[in-house]
């Protein structure tokens, strides 16, 4: 068994597309795009032949979103916005959620960590973590893809 690919949401599919084209070589696959759905994705191929799916709908959005909560009575719109407010004080204190923590890309060499992480910080790309080895013995960094998802750059 291998895992097939791994796809995440996100609002600008070009951006992080390249972003992961430019600094980890992956090669960006057509767009697809189903009107009915009004569902859009592309396909990132790396060289072992892993695979991100990126992929975007309008009705997707962060969990403490109340763009959805429009069509709601005033209580409900009230609740909503409770939630709304204690996710983000709860997001500015705590980076961590339940489900996918990151992405882990190997890049070959500690040297490559430190290349690959030295050149995104000049890039403007937020380093989280800066090179290191952990406990259980990787040599990684951290940083944050154009849209705050997680990514852990290692050997």
């Amino acid at each position: 068994m291998k895992i097939e690919h791994i796809a995440i949401w996100v609002k600008d599919i070009e951006k992080v597309c390249e972003f992961y084209r430019k600094y980890f070589g992956g090669v960006v696959q057509p767009i697809y795009h189903n009107p009915v759905k009004q569902f859009t994705s592309r396909f990132v191929t790396f060289e072992s032949g892993a695979r991100l799916e990126v992929m975007h709908h309008s009705n997707v959005g962060p969990v403490t979103s109340l763009q959805s909560y429009t069509h709601r009575s005033a209580n409900e719109k009230m609740r909503a916005f409770f939630r709304f407010l204690t996710s983000a004080v709860f997001h500015v204190e705590h980076s961590e959620h339940l489900g996918f923590a990151h992405l882990s890309l190997s890049v070959g060499s500690k040297e490559e960590v430190d290349r690959l992480t030295q050149q995104m910080s000049n890039d403007g790309i937020q380093v989280v973590g800066e090179p290191r080895t952990t406990g259980d013995g990787y040599y990684e960094s951290v940083i944050l893809d154009p849209e705050g998802n997680r990514v852990e750059i290692t050997i």
